[in-house]
């Protein structure tokens, strides 16, 4: 009998959320995904190490946010020695509300990237999805250089990155659970709010039938599993993001993995676009609290997490 993993694999793109090399290694996904968090959970282990002093001492009159762009490449230039597909490099998230600044990081991530013998169609620039980091994906994916939308936790957000054209976004199906399991308080029911009443289940699964509804191009790739029960919920979405713990566990586990998402049968009745212009847009943002609060709160946590990288790369200058 074949192990959940693979029989997800059937129908949905297996992609790693981890820097650990030898995670993808031994798990084979097909792309993989970074952040600040990451990396910055990477730097800190011992085999990983080398990669931060390389990238000092290589370039000592390189200013932090050079230096964090070239330690960023290269740990993406490894990853891409492992997988076979594409790897997934975030802008910084101080400049999720800039998106002059935000185009000319992604910009000078690319050329490094090209720099590097690396094409273009093997990297995803990852941008938060505001409005500014929308925009900025319209103009970057109008270059040529292919964008990751990411905290994104809304029909709102994910219209918005189809109209801009962007290649993929990625939906936070645990962060959604986890807002919605807090404010429920004792009130949470956890075996009927399970798999496909999962809300954060739910929105991605709204998303995907959208874009499918419309035809749109757009990738969905579901991010921010806390169970297993999520994924396996989730399986037909283009692609899943997954940790490694819980690959892991799909991997040890033997049984099947169902598809539960497609295409809508045709003559099926379309849902309401969504407006697209910028006050509507922020508009309904904002009276959606938990998509609202939880692309903050994930702003917040990454730039911290940013922080925390300058000073390891200050530290390691000493």
């Amino acid at each position: 009998m074949s192990t959940q993993l693979e029989a997800l694999r059937r129908h949905t793109t297996v992609v790693a959320d981890t820097g650990d090399f030898e995670v993808m290694r031994a798990l084979r996904p097909t792309d993989a995904t970074t952040n600040p968090s990451l990396i910055l959970k990477a730097v800190q282990q011992e085999a990983y190490r080398p990669l931060l002093e390389a990238v000092v001492r290589d370039h000592p009159q390189a200013g932090l946010p050079e230096l964090t762009d070239r330690l960023l490449v290269a740990f993406g230039r490894r990853i891409l020695d492992i997988v076979p597909g594409r790897v997934s490099t975030e802008v910084d998230a101080r400049l999720s509300f800039d998106t002059r600044a935000t185009v000319e990081r992604a910009r000078g991530l690319m050329a490094l990237y090209e720099a590097a013998g690396v094409p273009r169609e093997r990297v995803l620039i990852k941008i938060a999805a505001t409005w500014e980091g929308i925009q900025a994906a319209r103009v970057l994916q109008a270059e040529g250089v292919r964008c990751n939308l990411t905290l994104l936790f809304s029909l709102a957000q994910a219209a918005a990155c189809a109209q801009a054209r962007v290649q993929l976004i990625s939906p936070f199906v645990g962060r959604i659970y986890d807002w919605h399991k807090k404010n429920a308080g004792a009130q949470w029911n956890e075996a009927a709010q399970a798999g496909e009443n999962d809300p954060g289940v739910q929105s991605v699964a709204r998303i995907f039938a959208y874009y499918k509804a419309y035809g749109i191009d757009t990738e969905v790739m579901g991010a921010s599993f806390r169970n297993v029960g999520q994924i396996l919920a989730l399986s037909g979405c283009d692609l899943l993001t997954i940790s490694p713990d819980l690959l892991k566990q799909l991997d040890q586990t033997p049984g099947d993995a169902p598809r539960r998402l497609a295409a809508a049968p045709a003559g099926t009745a379309r849902p309401a676009p969504i407006a697209q212009e910028e006050a509507a847009w922020r508009a309904l943002l904002n009276e959606d609290a938990m998509a609202s609060e939880k692309l903050s709160e994930g702003i917040r946590l990454f730039v911290a997490d940013a922080r925390k990288l300058d000073a390891l790369l200050q530290q390691g200058r000493a």
